[in-house]
């Protein structure tokens, strides 16, 4: 029969150790936005609940992994762990540059973990909470210590200049927290899933062997069918808000926060609305002055949050992020300390 297989012992908690973020300092007015799309500051804030947001100086003062690692450095600081307690890192991301090496491995070493287990994640605007349920995972099983998890997008570099329905949206940023083991459970169950189906909604176009081979082919951009995304978010997130709740045993009136993905604020008031959510409930909105981040979102939400004192550590907060895929993943979590 062969030997036996030794196994961790019995599962452990998780809980979110420290949250560092990257905000560029550039900041883009509506206006400034206006001046290359046929819109208006009223018409962008009325349509998105936006008025500015941040997109990243040119490589290589915030590529990706300098943003990620900016990032990630918080993080550490603010969990009180040295790089060299990190033995995984993922990131999330739909816009690092390269296909390969992966941005997690150049992240890994330039905050110095020596040697750590690196993996990026591309689930779109969803990539944060997707790492987040395999960092909580690998804690909970044994397989890892300390996970660092960034999301991180410079969305500026994938949204055509020109294009109306999708320029105004989009912005940059970095978000980075650690997982690791906890007495108590600090991150519930992950509820994840996707809909190919509607795929096209959120979609590149053309490919980059197409542009490659192709001397008359434009560039690659992000392309949004605007109407589609927003009727499958606003109508159908907040049966799996309620999935996420049930599964961490946290009823809804016992939430002290909500952030949901900031891709519209039209679109979370729809949410919170069929949530029925008390007012004693905290709703994210930094997409107001940080617009859709993407994989960026949920953790520079929370920092926002935290920072302005909407929420203190320790409170409990449903996490809901969705976009292409068309994807979503969410879970409860404890909120985390920032580094002082």
């Amino acid at each position: 029969m062969g030997a036996q297989i030794a196994v961790p012992a019995p599962l452990r908690n998780s809980a979110l150790l420290g949250l560092g973020v990257h905000r560029p300092e550039r900041i883009v007015t509506n206006d400034e936005i206006c001046e290359q799309i046929d819109s208006s500051d009223e018409w962008i804030q009325s349509r998105s609940g936006i008025k500015e947001r941040r997109f990243a100086e040119q490589h290589p003062k915030e590529s990706v992994v300098d943003m990620a690692t900016s990032s990630a450095e918080q993080a550490l600081t603010a969990a009180g762990l040295t790089a060299a307690q990190i033995d995984t890192v993922i990131v999330a991301t739909s816009t690092y540059p390269y296909q390969t090496p992966q941005a997690a491995a150049l992240v890994a070493d330039r905050i110095g973990t020596g040697g750590a287990a690196a993996l990026d994640i591309q689930a779109g605007c969803a990539g944060f909470c997707y790492a987040l349920g395999v960092a909580s995972d690998l804690v909970r099983a044994g397989t890892a210590e300390h996970v660092l998890v960034v999301g991180v997008e410079r969305m500026s570099d994938t949204t055509e200049p020109t294009d109306r329905s999708v320029r105004f949206i989009f912005g940059d940023g970095a978000g980075a927290v650690v997982v690791g083991p906890s007495d108590e459970v600090g991150v519930g169950p992950t509820v994840w899933g996707s809909d190919g189906s509607q795929a096209n909604a959120i979609r590149q176009e053309p490919d980059w062997v197409d542009f490659a081979t192709n001397p008359n082919q434009k560039r690659p951009w992000i392309i949004m069918e605007g109407t589609a995304v927003f009727r499958w978010a606003a109508f159908e997130m907040s049966k799996y808000a309620r999935q996420i709740a049930d599964k961490a045993g946290v009823a809804l009136e016992d939430l002290d926060a909500f952030v949901p993905h900031q891709a519209n604020l039209r679109i979370n008031d729809v949410i919170v609305k069929q949530l029925e959510l008390p007012e004693t409930v905290a709703v994210a909105d930094d997409i107001i002055e940080t617009g859709n981040t993407s994989a960026a979102s949920i953790p520079l939400a929370m920092e926002k949050m935290l920072r302005t004192g909407q929420v203190e550590v320790g409170s409990t907060a449903l996490l809901l992020a969705f976009g292409a895929g068309l994807s979503y993943a969410g879970q409860v979590v404890k909120m985390p300390p920032l580094a002082k």
